[in-house]
């Protein structure tokens, strides 16, 4: 735990994580239910940091989604984002209920450049 900031270290365990803020954190991966994460619990550490990851996944999923309406030869390519892009939630919801703050592969470095 960083003593200054008071804001736990990356890849550490929080020391107690209240029940809700598990919740949310969990339905920060969840595609729009971030968006009830966020109103809900943004000022919990923890849950802000799966905010910021779960606010990731769901601009990808958005992205694809909205490229898949306009070239749809692109299908099978925009599936195989949309399975990552599960399994990436699925990953972040394990790391929630291990109690870990592990960043996800390939999307993780993004979610520190969002200012929630």
């Amino acid at each position: 735990m960083d003593v200054q900031n008071n804001v736990p270290n990356e890849g550490s365990a929080p020391e107690k994580v209240e029940s809700k803020n598990v919740l949310m954190a969990i339905f920060a991966y969840i595609g729009p239910l971030v968006i009830v994460s966020y109103i809900i619990a943004k000022d919990n550490a923890f849950a802000k940091f799966h905010i910021k990851q779960g606010f990731v996944l769901f601009v990808i999923e958005l992205a694809v989604w909205v490229l898949g309406m306009m070239m749809w030869q692109l299908m099978p390519l925009f599936s195989i984002i949309n399975i990552a892009t599960f399994a990436l939630s699925i990953i972040g919801i394990v790391n929630v209920l291990k109690g870990k703050q592990e960043e996800l592969p390939f999307v993780g470095k993004f979610s520190k450049h969002f200012p929630l």
